[in-house]
Formats: structure tokens, sequence, C-alpha cells
């Protein structure tokens, strides 16, 4: 019997082309059937006009909470699920925006937040505006067998154009999730999860002060196109949090002394991530089975989040600028090219020319590694983004992907926005040695530092260009230090 993926990769893929057209259904396709959503990327939390709300929403930045109404002490819901155009990171000064062609809800990518508290009663409607048929399951949460959403399993598919109603009552609280169970492989890696937060009915202690919830994903999407691939297995290059990649995360914002709560969900379609906050401790104190008791609690920097888990963090807030992000170096930049050849350390003086006679325009880059390249501003494909980080007060940041940043202020602005950079009080800024200094404390440099600064390419030469899609081989000649071409 043959499997699907040597069926994808052997002879039955040039003989059975009409069929896998019948049995796949592609994105172009399924697109076909809805109207363009466009993806605003806006924050849009949902407060409940009920004077006896009895939690504090989340806030998803990013993200769109889910509106909900009361229909005879029922919550009511509605998720739409569409094509959605979505932009991954805005247009900029030093480089253009990513969009991609995904799938989402209710014109979102990822879906947007619900949020309830245990013991209500939830009735979501599902509208299926995809030409593909589709299902949804509540990931974690505790219902009937025949409310868990798995096409063929505990449901019929929802077939494009009809609507289902699942409906249960909330036993558990914590961080949950949600995404589409039909063709998973697809319909996921094209965006269709979201987070589902339930509250505790008798909270054991007064709610955080702040309460942010991060779904962690990750995309292929090569250089130049704009649909991600759901049919990657291994190699992904686009890395987000709530579906959003820096410069383009928005900063989570805190008060001196605040207890923040970070609920960060991973539905990536095969990495864990290992989320590293910046100058803080926290706790691990929820997974998605529930909230860990205070005595198996410990302090960390660092949490890995599997995939299809959640873990919830927190921690008071200490002033300053601090990052959050992934761990896993690769996950913290977009499109890296890892087929390309290493030159680090490779003296390339005269390579732009030899190369340059067959292929025009080419220049040679990475030999002192990767730092420079995305404020180059160097010619791209359209719709990329290789290697891209963003402004930061000092010097260019050169990280993306996953990765935002925690700022904490004595006082932040009514309106919530950008507080700006952290001036840091005197004498706590890292900065250039000052020689007296150096002299002071004994501090001998190498003697050969200005012969080493001598074999600096200028920024305007070592960062010019791209390696041509089939790099030549380099190789270091060992006896003269030159460069020879295989």
């Amino acid at each position: 019997m043959m499997n699907r993926r040597k069926f994808f990769s052997g002879a039955a893929v040039a003989t059975g082309g009409a069929l896998l057209a019948r049995l796949v259904p592609t994105a172009r396709a399924a697109d076909a059937f809805s109207a363009k959503v466009v993806s605003t990327g806006k924050t849009e939390p949902f407060f409940p006009q009920a004077s006896g709300n009895d939690y504090k929403p989340v806030i998803t930045p990013n993200g769109l909470t889910l509106p909900w109404k009361m229909v005879n002490g029922v919550k009511v819901y509605h998720l739409i699920a569409e094509s959605v155009t979505h932009e991954f990171i805005p247009a900029m000064e030093d480089h253009p925006n990513l969009v991609a062609e995904c799938w989402g809800y209710n014109g979102r990518v990822h879906g947007p937040t619900i949020e309830a508290v245990e013991g209500d009663r939830v009735r979501i409607y599902v509208t299926n505006r995809l030409a593909a048929p589709t299902s949804v399951h509540w990931h974690g949460v505790l219902l009937p067998s025949g409310m868990d959403g798995v096409g063929g399993v505990s449901q019929k598919a929802i077939q494009p154009g009809e609507t289902f109603k699942y409906e249960f009552t909330l036993q558990q609280h914590g961080t949950l999730m949600y995404h589409s169970h039909h063709d998973e492989m697809t319909q996921m890696q094209l965006g269709m999860i979201g987070l589902f937060v339930v509250h505790p009915k008798n909270p054991p202690k007064p709610p955080p002060d702040r309460d942010y919830a991060i779904m962690l994903s990750e995309w292929k999407i090569e250089v130049g196109t704009r649909r991600p691939d759901p049919n990657e297995m291994t190699d992904f290059n686009i890395f987000t949090m709530n579906a959003r990649s820096f410069p383009g995360t928005q900063p989570l914002l805190a008060k001196v002394g605040e207890r923040v709560r970070i609920r960060i969900g991973n539905l990536s379609t095969m990495s864990h991530h290992s989320i590293h906050l910046h100058g803080h401790h926290f706790k691990v104190v929820e997974t998605d089975g529930g909230e860990i008791p205070e005595a198996g609690q410990w302090p960390e920097t660092t949490v890995i989040v599997p995939t299809g888990s959640t873990r919830t963090i927190e921690f008071t807030a200490i002033d300053g600028d601090w990052v959050m992000h992934c761990h896993m170096l690769h996950h913290g930049m977009n499109q890296m090219g890892h087929t390309f050849g290493n030159v680090i350390g490779i003296n390339t003086e005269g390579l732009n020319k030899k190369i340059g006679k067959l292929v025009p325009g080419y220049m040679t880059m990475g030999q002192d590694g990767m730092p420079d390249m995305g404020e180059m501003g160097m010619p791209v494909p359209k719709n990329s983004l290789p290697m891209v980080g963003g402004r930061g007060q000092y010097d260019y940041i050169t990280m993306g992907g996953m990765f935002t940043i925690l700022k904490v202020r004595r006082e932040l602005p009514d309106d919530g926005s950008h507080p700006g950079w952290y001036q840091s009080p005197p004498g706590t800024l890292a900065e250039l040695a000052p020689e007296e200094d150096l002299k002071r404390d004994g501090i001998e440099l190498p003697e050969d530092l200005s012969k080493s600064a001598a074999w600096l390419t200028p920024k305007n030469e070592a960062w010019c260009g791209v390696l041509p899609t089939k790099p030549t081989l380099l190789a270091k000649n060992e006896l003269n230090g030159r460069i020879k071409l295989h």
C-alpha cells in the first residue's frame, strides 16, 4: 500500500494529475469561493458590555478578540472560515512589506481569540466561506465526543457554504486553542488556528495587571511568492508571534511593579519554541492541562513551548526595554538561505570581479557574518524580507521573526500607544570604554588589534548583494590565503 509521502514523490504524481486535482483542493480553488478579506494587524480586544463582568479581558497583540452575545443564558459566537490577505510585516523606510494569501477566521490570521469563563455554556457557529471542506477542533477543551471537531471521526466535514453549530459547557479554565481538523496539513499551515482563553470562575488570586496572549507559528514562504507552502515538512523560513514577524510585532506594555501574565500557545507545524525573556525571572504557572501548584513552580528565564501546547508565565515588571524571542537562533530571523556557501573568515579580495564575469552584478556577502544584511536596503525579489530586522535607538536590530519587545515604564500613554525607547539613567548604559578607564584598570588590548581592524571591509562593500541562485563552491587555498574557484 502506498503511503501519502510515496504517493506525492513517486510515479503516481506523473500519472495521477487528474486524480490529484479532484482529491486535493488547491489554495487557488479554495480562494475562489470567498471575497478577499484583508487582515489589518490592528489589536482589537472585546470588552463585554455587561456590568457584572467577571474577568479582565486578554490582550492579543496584533490580534482580534471574538465578540459574543448572551442568548437565553448562552454565550454565542460566530467564526467564519475564509481566505485572508495577510500582512506579516508592514512596509517601513528600509524594507517593503511581506504579504501572503492565507486562510483564517473572521478576516484574521490567526483567528480571533475566544474568551469565556469556566462554567459558561458556549454556542459557536462556524460558517465555511472556503471552497474546501473544513471543521474546527477545540484543542484541549473537555467536551462531548461529538463536539470535538475532527472531520470524519466525530462529525461530518463542514462543506463550502454550510454553517455548523458547536455547543458545550466549559468544565475547566486555562489557555487552550482551536484549529481546523480537516486536511490539517493544508489548513493549519495556511493560518486556520487561534487561542481559546477560559478564565476561572472562582479565581484563587486577583487577576494580573496585564494579561497577554501570543500564538507562535512557522511558515514556508518562498522568496518572491505570495502563498505559504502547506506541503513543507522541514524547512520553514517565516517565524511569527500572532502571525506577525518583528518589526511588525506590537510591543507588550507594562508599568513598573505590575504583575504580567503572558499566555503562549504553539501550533507551529513541526517546531517547538524556546521563548526567552530578557531582564526578568518568571514562573510557569499553567500548562494547557491546568494550573501548576505553587510548590511545583520555579524561576525561569526561558520556557520551551512544545508544538500543540500552551504555557502561561507570570512575572513582576522591571523598567526598561526587554526583548522576548525564540532562542532557537534561526527562528529569530526570516528567509535565511542555509544553502549558501559558507565564506566566514575568507579573504574575498577580488572575488566580486572574478565571479561578476560569470554572474553580472554579483557581490560577496557574509565573510564577517550577517549583521548588516537588513539595513543595507539592497534590491531583493518582490514580496520578500530576507534577514530583515528593525531599527533601534542605538543601532539596527539584527533579529526578526519570532521576536518582540516588552516595554516597562513608570508611566504609560493613556491611549496605549508606543511609549518610545527607554532612556537609561546615567551610569546604566553600556558604552565605548574610555581610554583612561582601560589604563586605570590595567586592561591591555591585543597588539594586533589595529591590524585586525584594517581587514574589516567598509559597510558599503561588505554586504552588497545576494549570492546567486546556485552559489559557486568556494574554498580557501591554504597555501596563499587567496580564493580558489572550483
